[in-house]
């Protein structure tokens, strides 16, 4: 069910078929994937996507959980997304010309914290 809810994102679903294939979806592709994932899978269920990149061992698939967790990083904003994807070969966003695209807040329900930190931050941001 976890990955069904993931798959209702294109870009999630972009990724989960690229892992699924042994791509390298690179440094801020593995991370958007951990950051969106975290909410709908298991740490073993993570671990395991992330090491399917054919350059990501468990250690590593292991540390981007602990520090994603750890650090609890909202899932990144489309312009995030795109911003990073510049700085890696994979695309980590499939349709970046299509404004809808890859905002893993329209498309996904995250736990309602996540929203709360996010009013949070604008409400201080804003003060």
């Amino acid at each position: 069910m976890a990955i069904a809810d993931l798959r209702k994102s294109d870009m999630m679903a972009h990724l989960l078929d690229a892992l699924d294939a042994g791509k390298d979806i690179g440094h801020y592709g593995r991370l958007v994937f951990a950051m969106v994932a975290r909410h709908f899978l298991s740490e073993k269920e993570l671990i395991e996507y992330l090491q399917k990149d054919r350059d990501f061992s468990e250690e590593d698939a292991r540390s981007l959980y602990k520090q994603v967790q750890g650090k609890d990083y909202n899932p990144p904003r489309r312009e995030r997304v795109l911003e990073w994807q510049q700085h890696q070969d994979f695309p980590i966003c499939p349709n970046p010309d299509d404004p809808d695209a890859c905002n893993v807040y329209k498309d996904l329900q995250f736990p309602e914290e996540i929203y709360d930190q996010i009013s949070e931050y604008h409400e201080q941001k804003g003060s």
